[in-house]
């Protein structure tokens, strides 16, 4: 017998507590847009590093919808390139002081590292997105609790520059769930508040494509291990998706062209249970989201 579709009662609400506000989770699937200010990221690395393109960006995925904005100074593809605390400082900051100043709209900082964590918060982001979910530095848990921002811990294996050529773990369901326990229970030990913590299986970081399809298709497990916790999940153009759609196994469709396969994505992960989805196309993923949505509605009527 397989796993029931939704193990517990989705119609569930949450407070997700950032930054001197809550957001509302479960009544819809919330959508983060990315903004990358970086000039090597796998999919639009170079678009936005100018300070006022960026703004741009940001400003038309609020305009199409995105309920959250994640900015990040560092690539964290494939052969990404390292940089200091100070130069990732200096990209994101002048984005995120304007962007604070003229939105309503939370601001994300995706970020490993303490030092730019500090400076995003004070300089108006709320909330801290660490894909290495505190293993590279747990002062970023330091830096959210004193803020009272939301934190947001991804699962990923290894470092930066290996986590991407690790060979599969034999259990990653297991793997991600233990990892993740072990991260929220010191996030919570250096005083982040549960209530402020969202968790992310994190697709595509030391995982083969078979488990990165087996760990969309498993949500509901994830779910039912952390049923006080928000998820999130970030599929947006990544390779596991590129491969599925090329018929040519050493040559995946390039990431511009996954938008129709990242969305089949998100629709899963949501029937699934995800609460929020970290996307590059907001527009896309504002509609697929509220299709979704319904569908989802429908199937908890149902039980």
């Amino acid at each position: 017998m397989g796993h029931n579709l939704f193990p517990f009662p989705f119609s569930m609400t949450l407070n997700w507590q950032i930054k001197n506000r809550a957001l509302l989770i479960g009544q819809r699937t919330l959508v983060m847009g990315v903004l990358n200010v970086t000039p090597d990221s796998f999919s639009d690395g170079g678009q936005f590093l100018n300070v006022e393109a960026a703004l741009r960006h940001a400003r038309q995925m609020i305009a199409e919808g995105a309920d959250i904005i994640d900015v990040g100074g560092e690539s964290t593809r494939p052969g990404g390139e390292p940089v200091t605390a100070t130069e990732e400082i200096d990209r994101v900051v002048p984005v995120i002081e304007t962007l604070a100043a003229t939105v309503e709209t939370p601001i994300s900082i995706d970020t490993t590292k303490s030092e730019v964590a500090r400076a995003a918060l004070a300089a108006g982001a709320s909330i801290v997105n660490d894909i290495s979910a505190l293993r590279f530095d747990f002062y970023v848990a330091d830096a959210a609790a004193r803020a009272g921002a939301g934190l947001v811990l991804m699962h990923s294996r290894g470092t930066a520059a290996t986590m991407h050529r690790l060979p599969p773990v034999a259990d990653i369901l297991s793997e991600v769930t233990h990892s993740l326990h072990s991260s929220v229970a010191m996030a919570e030990r250096r005083g982040v508040k549960r209530e402020s913590i969202v968790i992310d299986p994190g697709i595509g970081f030391g995982k083969s494509p078979e488990q990165n399809l087996e760990l969309i298709a498993k949500l509901d497990q994830i779910k039912g291990a952390f049923p006080d916790l928000p998820i999130l999940i970030g599929t947006s153009r990544k390779s596991f998706i590129g491969r599925l759609l090329s018929e040519e196994t050493d040559s995946p469709v390039p990431a511009s062209e996954r938008i129709f396969g990242t969305m089949a994505s998100v629709t899963a992960a949501i029937l699934k249970g995800v609460e929020i989805v970290r996307v590059h196309d907001v527009k896309a993923a504002v509609e697929t989201v509220r299709v979704a949505d319904a569908i989802k509605s429908q199937l908890i009527s149902k039980l």
